[in-house]
């Protein structure tokens, strides 16, 4: 048998190794919301700095100094250019993203948290994030 057959072979059976299932399975689902929910988090997060940033100048210089321990945030080169204060609404993603996990996590370990609960609170974030950079809703709308 080739190499490439034995893998699809493998692959064909990978979800019954899943249905196998853990010997201790969590007993409560919160863990999973508080990853799950604090994406969301992050995501929002990113797109309120973002509009903050356009809000003045001074606002977006210091979300620029966030984010100069990114590569490339500031090059000075015009040739490869500069990412500029995406680098440091990048990192208000990151920041927040870790900070709700945290928080969500300590609140939320030993609860069981609704699978509905999880889903409506990430996909609401994250639709709201993504509303934001609709430039005809929000590109004149004074914070």
């Amino acid at each position: 048998m080739a190499t490439y057959e034995k893998v699809w072979h493998r692959l064909q059976h990978f979800p019954t190794i899943l249905a196998i299932g853990s010997k201790r399975p969590p007993g409560t689902s919160g863990s999973a919301a508080a990853a799950l929910i604090s994406v969301g988090i992050g995501c929002f997060m990113m797109m309120v700095t973002h509009h903050f940033a356009e809000t003045s100048i001074e606002i977006d210089s210091f979300i620029l100094g966030l984010g100069k321990w990114i590569p490339g945030s500031n090059t000075g080169n015009k040739l490869w250019g500069t990412i500029g204060s995406y680098a440091g609404k990048e990192t208000m993603l990151l920041v927040s993203w870790l900070v709700s996990w945290f928080v969500l996590q300590n609140l939320l370990k030993h609860k069981q948290v609704k699978t509905k609960t999880i889903f409506m609170w990430t996909f609401g974030l994250i639709v709201a994030a993504t509303v934001m950079t609709w430039q005809p809703l929000f590109l004149y709308l004074p914070l």
